[in-house]
């Protein structure tokens, strides 16, 4: 069967660009592949944080996919800390990449911005934790958003030096797995920018934690224009806010934009959001309110994820030794 491997930074406050870009796709995937999803907390601090709040993010990101349809007696749900394959692997990678090719990726240069020399060596080198993420288990497909393929692509590169390197076919082509029109959910505030936990006013996103009252007021408050819904996807283009809230009723519903429109147009919005608010409480209210139970259990969170371990550490490990031995690591 074919493998995935997909990560999720715990960094809290999961909301709807997370669900729809990710997670709901993660759960689809459950019935073609094997999976497995990790929190990983070894890239998380490759910024520094508070360590009581990761803690807590870990286990409330761990809640959110389990609350979203993640099974994890059927697949692997663990934390990457745990595993110590993932940072032993990326020395190794460390080893195999080429600083030009780290030069070139643009995440480095967008989260340094102005301060790259103050910024972590960790950081630099994400990417081949990334790599070593996937490939610790050789799996074969990765789910990403298009702001992941860069590094995706370099992770394709180090299997591919590794192996011509030392004469093996040891690590797997990576495949990425691009899904769905409606990966990039905009802010309820700006349409110009990118649904975000880092934004200062929670009206801007909602939250996969957030009552139906809640989710209710953000879509009734969200930006608009004064015009009504159009009848294409042209006239759609030019008006960014309401675009992102026709990209999101249709991702809701799972229908086109185009269906969307054709049962709305020349409606105005105060139509509109009371039937995206309908239809988003009926969505994510199920997953929020699983979310807080199982938050609310932190030792049921836990038991997850040292099982979760646990079984990504007997995959993990082999393929490791199988590496050591290859590279001439004398051990044992």
């Amino acid at each position: 069967m074919k493998r995935i491997f997909s990560g999720v930074q715990p960094t809290g406050n999961l909301h709807l660009g997370n669900y729809l870009g990710a997670i709901r796709n993660w759960v689809r995937l459950q019935d073609e592949f094997e999976c497995i999803y990790c929190m990983v907390d070894l890239h998380a601090i490759t910024v520094w944080q508070d360590p009581a709040q990761l803690r807590a993010n870990t286990r409330e990101v761990t809640a959110g996919l389990l609350a979203a349809g993640i099974d994890p007696a059927r697949h692997i749900v663990f934390n990457q800390s745990r595993v110590p394959q993932h940072a032993e692997l990326a020395w190794v990678f460390n080893c195999v990449a080429r600083l030009g090719w780290l030069n070139r990726m643009t995440q480095f240069k967008e989260k340094a911005g102005k301060h790259r020399e103050n910024a972590s060596a960790g950081l630099y080198v994400y990417p081949n934790l990334m790599a070593a993420d996937i490939l610790v288990y050789k799996a074969t497909h990765v789910p990403v958003g298009e702001d992941q393929k860069q590094h995706l692509e370099l992770a394709r590169d180090i299997a591919q030096k590794f192996n011509h390197d030392y004469g093996v076919e040891l690590f797997p082509i990576i495949e990425p797995l691009i899904m769905g029109a409606a990966t990039r959910v905009m802010s309820l505030r700006d349409g110009a920018r990118k649904m975000s936990k880092s934004e200062p006013s929670d009206m801007s996103r909602i939250n996969l934690t957030d009552d139906a009252d809640q989710i209710a007021q953000k879509i009734r408050k969200a930006k608009t224009d004064p015009e009504p819904l159009p009848e294409s996807l042209e006239e759609l283009a030019a008006r960014r806010e309401a675009a992102n809230l026709v990209g999101i009723y249709a991702a809701l519903a799972d229908e086109s934009a185009e269906t969307v429109l054709a049962r709305f147009a020349g409606q105005p919005f105060s139509v509109f959001k009371p039937a995206l608010a309908e239809l988003a409480v009926e969505t994510l209210g199920p997953i929020g309110a699983e979310m807080r139970r199982l938050t609310a259990d932190p030792g049921h969170i836990d038991a997850v994820l040292r099982d979760g371990a646990a079984r990504a550490s007997a995959l993990a490990a082999p393929i490791l030794a199988e590496v050591y031995d290859i590279v001439g690591l004398l051990r044992g």
